[in-house]
């Protein structure tokens, strides 16, 4: 019989495949749970399980390092319902200090996420009635009222959505305390629902998409300059052409603002700051090829998207 076995074999485990795996221990298993993630079901594991897995992992870990990982999730990984879960779960198991509040302020970066937090609290605390964020965590509550004094008008306006938790709902739960007086108005803006309408190019595209065209030719060529017109403006972040690359094609904009389109695209620096998920770019390209299919079936083939063939050559 043999006492001292090596650490190897004692780390043996199986996966949830059924497959020998090794044994990490409660923070690495954490980690390793949190940054593959993406809140759906796997091939692997139910999403469901993969919560209660993690909720337990949270709780055999210290508040410092599940608080600390919330933060690399967001910043660094770029995700952003994952941390979410994180600083919900933490702020029901953990008290006493401002662990939870300062995470807090520096997981949301967008004025969206304020309320985001608020749902997920609710939905994963099962709150229920009336009042659903009663009793909200007083931590979380802290943090969230920082971050309040992190955007302006425009960042709100943005994001000020009809969801079922609004922006001024969080507003009147939270109770921010304003920086200044200029604070003080947007705050007073967002409880009267006077937040100015935010110009962008969502909100141009609906403008014209509301005008009324004699003709269809006519329509054509008002969104082909539009479009021509938001590239040239830089107006369109990475994410926006990225994802409206069909748009602009079927648009028929010029070579030149095709160039200019594939040039932001493909320019590494570029990649590397818009933080988008390798998923974003593969559905990009299965969007152009499910075009090039649907256009060559058409009788006037790539013709039938308003662009000339010598520009689909050089693209």
């Amino acid at each position: 019989m043999k006492f001292n076995t090596t650490t190897r074999n004692n780390q043996v485990t199986l996966n949830h495949e059924g497959a020998k795996a090794y044994r990490m221990d409660s923070a690495m298993a954490l980690y390793s749970a949190v940054v593959t993630w993406s809140l759906n079901d796997t091939f692997y594991e139910k999403n469901d399980e993969r919560l209660i897995r993690i909720r337990h992992l949270i709780a055999l870990n210290k508040p410092g390092f599940v608080a600390q990982l919330a933060i690399y999730a967001r910043h660094e990984m770029h995700m952003r319902s994952v941390p979410l879960v994180l600083l919900t779960e933490l702020a029901r198991i953990h008290s006493g200090d401002n662990t939870v509040a300062r995470a807090t302020e520096k997981v949301i970066t967008r004025a969206d996420e304020i309320t985001e937090l608020l749902a997920c609290y609710e939905t994963l605390n099962k709150r229920e009635g009336f009042k659903k964020l009663n009793r909200l965590s007083k931590q979380m509550q802290k943090g969230l009222a920082a971050a309040f004094n992190r955007f302006d008008e425009y960042q709100f306006a943005k994001y000020n959505r009809d969801t079922t938790i609004k922006l001024r709902d969080a507003l009147f739960l939270v109770h921010p305390k304003a920086k200044n007086q200029q604070q003080q108005e947007l705050f007073n803006k967002i409880a009267a629902h006077t937040l100015a309408i935010p110009y962008t190019w969502e909100t141009e595209l609906s403008q014209l998409g509301q005008q009324k065209f004699e003709t269809e030719k006519e329509k054509t060529i008002a969104f082909r300059q539009k479009w021509e017109e938001l590239i040239d403006s830089n107006k369109l972040g990475y994410m926006a052409l990225l994802r409206n690359l069909r748009n602009i094609l079927q648009a028929g904009v010029s070579y030149a603002h095709l160039k200019k389109v594939t040039q932001t695209l493909s320019n590494g620096e570029q990649v590397a700051r818009s933080k988008q998920f390798p998923f974003r770019f593969l559905s990009a390209y299965r969007e152009l090829l499910n075009l090039k299919s649907s256009l060559n079936q058409n009788k006037t083939g790539w013709k039938g998207s308003g662009m000339d063939e010598v520009t689909l050559r050089k693209y």
